[in-house]
């Protein structure tokens, strides 16, 4: 039985930050501006809202320059669009994201679809998801691209290994399972993508050497389904009220107390891995300015 290490997202954020910080001094040093992102957010959802703001923040904190525009939730489709067209005009501009999720009425899809795939710094553009399917240079979505650096930085071996994912969202699961089935480090993974249909899904998850839970359901995972020693990273994040002082905390997916007692890593909520999505996503906006993935 290994130790217990927990995986501390807010360490390898502020050396990932760092080192973003040196990168945006270099070009403004160099006579050119600073890398600019920006954020659409609609409506005023509360985990939207603190993420925006989280972002604003660090963007700030290394040097690049970050500007939000805040529609109210009864904007048009049409309107959006619009907006897209605006951002993908100006120049000023190196990346945007438009923040999910959005109103019932507005499609998801036709504002990604919208988006100029250079300035697409989640990465959800549908050309975006070909060229990380295909395995060229492309902007990973932020929170798996988070999820690798963690990997990397506690040198958590991958290769040959089995690892589950437990959801399969286009913006976690899915290109997680690619990344980690690619011939790579960290990768070269044999992945299950598992979902809320699977069937004999704890017995599955019992197999995992690597487990990532990003299923969007409370504690989901407990430890009669983990394997003694099993990496787990925890993707999950719910506001859950206390029924005695009204107060609430934060839990993931993972019922941590008790899964962290079979586990060799683990991910805490929060402080896992949510600070590294803010790192993935000013990575993406340096290559943006750059021109690394497109001329």
């Amino acid at each position: 039985m290994k130790p217990m290490k927990i995986i501390d997202g807010k360490e390898v954020a502020k050396k990932k930050k760092q080192e973003i910080a040196a990168h945006t001094a270099k070009i403004i040093d160099a006579g050119h501006k600073a890398p600019h992102l920006a954020a659409v957010i609609v409506g005023e959802d509360p985990a939207s809202m603190t993420y925006v703001k989280n972002k604003e923040k660090t963007a700030a904190s290394v040097g690049i320059t970050s500007s939000v525009y805040r529609y109210p939730k009864n904007i048009s489709q049409k309107e959006l669009l619009n907006v897209i067209d605006f951002l993908n005009m100006d120049a000023e501009i190196d990346g945007f994201i438009v923040q999910l999720p959005l109103p019932a009425h507005i499609s998801s899809q036709k504002i990604i679809e919208r988006i100029n795939p250079a300035k697409d710094v989640d990465g959800f553009h549908p050309l975006n998801t070909g060229r990380l399917v295909q395995n060229l240079p492309s902007y990973l979505p932020a929170t798996p691209f988070g999820i690798l650096q963690l990997l990397d930085y506690y040198k958590i071996e991958t290769e040959g290994k089995h690892c589950v994912i437990v959801g399969r969202s286009q913006i976690v699961g899915t290109p997680m399972s690619i990344l980690l089935s690619r011939k790579a480090k960290p990768g070269n993974c044999t992945v299950t993508l598992c979902h809320s249909q699977t069937q004999n899904l704890p017995s599955i998850i019992t197999q995992a050497d690597i487990l990532i839970a990003a299923i969007g359901k409370p504690e989901f995972i407990t430890a009669d389904m983990i394997k003694q020693d099993a990496v787990v990273i925890d993707v999950g994040i719910h506001r859950i009220k206390n029924t005695e002082n009204d107060e609430y905390h934060l839990v993931g997916d993972v019922k941590f107390d008790e899964v962290s007692k079979k586990t060799s890593y683990i991910t805490p909520v929060p402080g896992g891995v949510g600070p590294m999505t803010i790192v993935g996503l000013l990575q993406n906006t340096l290559k943006a300015a750059g021109k690394e993935i497109y001329q």
